[in-house]
């Protein structure tokens, strides 16, 4: 995906999908007045899952077991003068024959915006994908078959100071496949201010602010999250720490509907590589509050972990110790990688969510995809579990 428009105005790092730390580039003029010609971009992708649950009476049965099909379809265009327009389709489609519930089955009109650059400052309006970087508790990726939700809003970036980018964002709606929701149920929305700063050799900080205004019965809510993540010799070395209050009936992208005591959670990392080999440690502990760390459903608070059923998020009234470790070999030659993984999270009394993965991945044709086994047990406070295996091949084609 090209996706050029806000990208290319914004080349400090901050407005793209995943976190990894990178150099900052210095930002690029543009000519005003020069269309340019449509950027097209889109994926087609397809995915299995074949499931055993515990908790389920058909073992490994059709019930269970999904496979989608989907496509997405985008175009930005440069219309001269600052001015630029975007727009995605999306569709999912479920194989009729498996599970005997309803297929998935949706189409959307997934983004559909305008953006306007003016010296280094860059704005994006309407419906949109917002980064991780730029958001990391409400962002949204595309993988195989699977679009995490859009966004209706406004966002702001400017790059006018050194080694800096600073963004600010009004969301009004969250959608969820063809359905766009308000926050909070208000025209009021949800109000965000980032940073990130690259002026430290190797080293990248990044903060967030979330604010959701009082409406009707509805509570406020406020969230912050800060990280800094370097890199020293070998050794990639990340802290995250976050913090939410909601006051009660605060619903959509930040939830703390029974109470609102606050919610405080840290986390830190160490990854290196040697060779082919990589390897990371994370550990994290989320403090008992009523506030979820956890805006959009999309990922943990130090970012989507992979687990099915063991995202890392928040649990209300319960306080947490998650430990993960993630390692993978590359393969020579380029016949893709092999990877391991496994979590432990331990909640308040005996609860307690144990998971762990072991996949191939590798590239065909241009068409990336994993064959991957999964197994969590999920066990509550008074002892007893869930069970659930999981195969998932996946492919995805991007143009």
């Amino acid at each position: 995906m090209k996706k050029g428009l806000l990208l290319s105005v914004v080349a400090s790092g901050l407005i793209y999908a995943g976190g990894d730390i990178a150099p900052v580039a210095p930002v690029q003029q543009q000519p005003a007045a020069a269309p340019a010609a449509c950027d097209f971009y889109g994926s087609i992708a397809f995915r299995y899952d074949a499931v055993k649950d515990s908790s389920s009476a058909n073992k490994w049965g059709k019930e269970d077991n999904k496979a989608f099909l989907g496509v997405d379809l985008g175009v930005e265009k440069q219309l001269g003068y600052g001015f630029g327009i975007g727009a995605e389709v999306a569709a999912i489609k479920g194989f009729k024959k498996l599970g005997t519930a309803s297929p998935a089955e949706t189409a959307e009109l997934s983004q559909l915006y305008l953006t306007y650059k003016a010296g280094n400052t860059a704005i994006k309006a309407g419906r949109q994908a917002l980064p991780k970087s730029l958001s990391p508790w409400a962002w949204t990726d595309s993988t195989a078959n699977v679009k995490d939700n859009t966004y209706e809003g406004i966002v702001v970036v400017n790059t006018d100071l050194p080694d800096t980018t600073l963004v600010g964002a009004w969301i009004a709606k969250v959608g969820t496949g063809a359905t766009f929701n308000k926050i909070n149920g208000s025209d009021k929305g949800l109000f965000m201010l980032a940073a990130q700063y690259t002026g430290i050799a190797n080293t990248t900080l990044r903060t967030s602010l979330y604010y959701i205004p009082k409406h009707n019965t509805s509570g406020k809510a406020i969230s912050a999250w800060a990280s800094a993540e370097t890199k020293v010799s070998n050794f990639d070395l990340g802290l995250q720490v976050a913090y939410a209050k909601a006051k009660a009936g605060s619903i959509a992208l930040l939830s703390g509907a029974t109470g609102t005591k606050a919610t405080l959670g840290v986390a830190g990392y160490v990854g290196t590589t040697y060779n082919n080999f990589d390897a990371k440690l994370t550990l994290a502990y989320i403090k008992k509050g009523s506030a979820k760390l956890n805006l959009g459903g999309t990922s943990g608070f130090w970012g989507n972990v992979g687990y099915s059923n063991f995202g890392g998020e928040a649990i209300e009234n319960e306080k947490q110790t998650i430990a993960k470790l993630d390692v993978g070999y590359k393969l020579p030659n380029n016949y893709g990688k092999v990877y391991a993984g496994v979590a432990y999270d331990k909640h308040t009394g005996k609860a307690k969510d144990i998971a762990a993965r072991v996949g191939y991945a590798f590239t065909v044709k241009g068409v990336n995809a994993k064959v991957e086994y999964r197994y969590t047990k999920n066990t509550d406070s008074d002892g007893a579990n869930t069970k659930i295996n999981k195969v998932r091949v996946e492919g995805i084609y991007k143009f």
